[in-house]
């Protein structure tokens, strides 16, 4: 699935020269994509069985902090400061979502819409201001917070809709084969229907949460939970290893460069 511009899709002034702040789309983006979001819930997990709830939300929340710091500072896409932070959007996003379920008792179904809602708000707001939602779009400051902004919510929501769905009865597995049949959807609507391309793009971009993190559970966790029981910590590890070689690889090759258009 590709991106589009929109034909109100312009910066609010102008950025002759600008550079993305994102990557472009590719195969690779939507690669390291599920494997950051299976890595950050296993990692969430890990980190709190280890540490405790508390501190290890001290840290991710610390850790989130300092990764999009860094990444608001730069003046263009780098390959592994943007990859940070997603990272520790996921780690953190897990987070929250579990935060709400486990410490405030707030059940899955009363989470995923309250998420979905939220996840909403970002969107309006980003419309209202800027115009449009495409990611080729963040070059500015603004833009780039609400970039964000969503990227946050995306993660709380897909972990409170996967964490949902395995708990009504599909299982971690029925998780994994249900969200996979569903990122379809928005791909093939984009392509043989009149789904525009920024909408195709974030429906994906929401539902590959979900993919990842039922993906890495179903690994993870033990045969009394349906799972393959390979542990939290294996898992983490070997995801962290696939996003370290494919994050090196696209900072080497810059593939996944946006070119900057011209105003």
């Amino acid at each position: 699935m590709t991106t589009e511009h929109l034909l109100d899709d312009r910066p609010l002034v102008p950025l002759r020269g600008s550079a993305s702040k994102v990557p472009e789309v590719t195969v690779y983006f939507w690669i390291i994509k599920v494997l950051t979001t299976g890595m950050g819930e296993t990692a969430s997990d890990l980190l709190a069985r280890l540490l405790g709830p508390i501190p290890a939300v001290a840290l991710g929340g610390l850790a989130l902090t300092a990764s999009l710091a860094i990444q608001f500072t730069v003046r263009r896409y780098v390959a592994w400061i943007y990859w940070t932070a997603i990272v520790m959007v996921s780690v953190f996003g897990t987070m929250a979502a579990d935060v709400l379920h486990v410490g405030l008792g707030v059940p899955y179904v009363v989470s995923t819409p309250l998420f979905l809602t939220a996840l909403a708000a970002v969107f309006a707001l980003w419309y209202a201001s800027e115009r449009t939602l495409s990611i080729h779009s963040i070059r500015t400051r603004r833009r780039e917070t609400f970039y964000w902004a969503a990227v946050l919510a995306t993660f709380a929501l897909g972990t409170a809709a996967g964490d949902l769905t395995a708990t009504v009865g599909f299982g971690y597995l029925g998780s994994v084969l249900l969200f996979a049949v569903a990122i379809c959807v928005p791909a093939m609507a984009h392509r043989w229907s009149s789904l525009n391309a920024v909408t195709a793009f974030w429906s994906a971009y929401v539902i590959t949460r979900p993919l990842g993190a039922s993906l890495a559970d179903w690994m993870a966790l033990g045969h009394s939970r349906g799972g393959l029981a390979l542990g939290l910590g294996p898992v983490t590890f070997a995801w962290t290893v696939a996003i370290v070689g494919f994050v090196g690889y696209l900072a080497v090759s810059q593939r996944d460069r946006q070119v900057a258009a011209a105003v």
